[in-house]
């Protein structure tokens, strides 16, 4: 029984052990993704040309800037209150390995004193052999070979102990070293936040007076994302549509046949619509046009993707090649600069001029259309997902084209007077939208 209690505290300190080291090692992942994000927003605000018409990129630039250096910020807290945790785990761990130490030496030592008391320390041969009988003398040289069999594992547990001892005191300045890198890598974020948030302030000042003329231009935008997502949600729509009379169309057929299906010693009738019939199934099933392979380039980068859309959430690339940066997201926001909401069906991404616009997975081009304002459209079915994806201006891709995980459509569109190049992407299941976000792979 108390082995078992044993082996039960072991399994559970093992497992506090194994929680601690990779939540502190998750924290590191998702600072090292933010730190990413935040040098690809800090090269694209830099790239934007710093003039009236930008005003607008600019703030959302330097605001999402600071958003994710309060997010970067709190996942150091996070990770610099498991380093402290960690310390006293390791702290409370030395001292009962101390303590443990300790009483094994105590054991060790009465033993010994024992051995002496029964003047074991007389030759061991001469005590052998006093035995009375000789049953006595065996058992006498039984007890001498437990005996230093046991000796000698005490020895062993206090060498092993002093070891781990060793060991986790080690561990234990690591974790001190770690958790002052953290400290001071925090202080450097809240000096860097403070900077960028006077900046910010910088950027707002120079818009007095401008607020009429920014407010009209951020509700024109809304108007025209208004306009384009009636049309993407007619679009999704009718393709959904079809996609379901297509299905309950084969259902149908399947059925049809089964129940006219001729028992084995039926014989069947000739006809002449059979081939026709036969031919036009076969010109079906080849009507999906083959990839030019000079029509469209394809990502060297591999994505360990699997082969249902639904299991790649937090996985699924990019829709857009090099630094980019999410700068407006899904849903409704305040801009409380300008007293205007804006709503949006999914995220807008800002990239490096020249880059790709790529397909997050293997998929099929359902739509290809243009739209004020957003340059060329681009659907692409995953089976009961859609992806949406706006601003190409250099269209690789056409309708009914089979496309890869990571394949360019086209490339993103550049402003020539701004130097803005920023991207729309949506993410459907039928005909309900979804925050894109969450499924894509920004680490």
């Amino acid at each position: 029984m108390k082995k078992l209690i044993l082996i039960s505290f072991l399994s559970s300190v093992t497992f506090l052990l194994f929680s601690q080291t990779v939540e502190i090692e998750d924290l590191q992942r998702q600072q090292q993704a933010i730190q990413e994000d935040i040098r690809n927003t800090n090269k694209l605000y830099l790239d934007v040309k710093k003039q009236t018409t930008t005003i607008l990129e600019r703030i959302n630039l330097i605001n999402k800037q600071i958003s994710s250096r309060k997010e970067l910020i709190s996942v150091q807290r996070r990770e610099i209150e498991a380093l402290r945790k960690e310390e006293e785990r390791l702290e409370t761990e030395i001292e009962r390995l101390n303590k443990e130490l300790n009483q094994k030496k105590d054991n060790y030592a009465d033993a010994i004193k024992g051995m002496f008391n029964q003047k074991l320390k007389q030759n061991k041969l001469l005590f052998i052999l006093s035995g009375k009988t000789f049953g006595e003398s065996l058992r006498r040289m039984q007890y001498l070979r437990e005996y230093s069999k046991w000796q000698r594992s005490q020895a062993d547990e206090i060498k092993k102990q002093n070891a781990e001892i060793v060991l986790k005191k080690d561990a234990l300045i690591l974790a001190k070293a770690e958790k002052e890198k953290a400290l001071a890598s925090l202080q450097d974020e809240q000096k860097k936040l403070q900077g960028e948030e006077k900046i910010r302030q910088t950027e707002i000042s120079q818009t007095r007076g401008q607020e009429q003329k920014l407010r009209q231009s951020l509700q024109q935008k809304q108007r025209q994302a208004d306009q384009l997502n009636s049309q993407i949600e007619k679009l999704i729509a009718e393709e959904v549509s079809r996609q379901e009379r297509e299905e309950e169309a084969r259902r149908l057929a399947e059925a049809k046949k089964q129940s006219k299906e001729p028992s084995s010693d039926t014989k069947i009738p000739e006809s002449k619509e059979t081939p026709a019939k036969a031919e036009s199934a076969d010109t079906k099933k080849g009507a999906s046009p083959v990839i030019d392979p000079g029509a469209s380039k394809m990502s060297t980068e591999t994505f360990n993707l699997s082969k249902n859309f639904a299991a790649n959430k937090g996985k699924l690339p990019m829709p857009v090649t090099g630094a980019s940066s999410i700068v407006g997201n899904f849903g409704t926001k305040r801009h409380s600069e300008w007293n205007v909401t804006t709503n949006s069906n999914g995220i807008d991404i800002q990239a490096e001029k020249g880059a790709d616009i790529r397909s997050v997975f293997d998929g099929e081009v359902s739509k290809v259309f243009s739209f004020p304002g957003s340059n060329t459209c681009v659907i692409v079915r995953h089976g009961d997902y859609y992806t949406f994806y706006a601003n190409i201006y250099d269209l690789f891709v056409k309708q009914g084209d089979k496309v890869k995980a990571g394949q360019s459509l086209g490339r993103i569109f550049t402003d020539p007077d701004t130097g803005i190049s920023t991207m729309h992407f949506q993410l459907w299941q039928k005909t309900s939208k979804i925050n894109p976000a969450p499924w894509l792979n920004r680490g």
